[in-house]
């Protein structure tokens, strides 16, 4: 498959979500990380968003309640180009009633070659990337001929 490249401006746009029971650590982890968050477009799941903007005291663009379709709002908007980072603080010892959800945003996380974290030390990562202050020009596949493909099956 072709490829393409894509660039992320230095300021980027980060999803942020949390399952209830990861909530208390994301917030935490955001309030030490609030100076880069501050410099970012944000965007959150329902009470996750609310919570983070009185945390930080931070515009937040807020989706649905993951359960509700936010987790695929955020997917869609990844899609679309309009989300850099996705940071999801999410429970893998509890089940969720919206796991196909989370499975798609993930899906779409890999689809569209974004660095995804889905607990804090990974998030620590990706946040001390010197990647996280500047342009940076990421590779994904080119699905144009794939969907020239699927266009002759319908």
């Amino acid at each position: 498959m072709s490829q393409k490249k894509l660039s992320m401006k230095v300021q980027k746009s980060i999803a942020l979500i949390a399952h209830d029971s990861m909530k208390d650590d994301l917030l935490e982890w955001a309030s030490k990380n609030r100076k880069v968050l501050a410099q970012s477009t944000l965007y959150a799941t329902g009470t996750t968003g609310g919570l983070l903007a009185k945390e930080l005291g931070l515009e937040i663009h807020n989706m649905k309640s993951g359960p509700l379709g936010g987790d695929l709002q955020i997917g869609a908007k990844i899609a679309e180009g309009k989300i850099d980072v996705l940071i999801f603080f999410w429970d893998p010892l509890e089940a969720q009633p919206h796991d196909p959800d989370v499975k798609a945003l993930l899906r779409m996380a890999v689809v569209w070659n974004i660095p995804a974290a889905t607990n804090r030390a990974t998030a620590d990562f990706i946040f001390s990337s010197p990647f996280m202050d500047q342009p940076y020009q990421h590779i994904v596949p080119d699905y144009s001929a794939h969907l020239k493909r699927m266009e002759g099956k319908i």
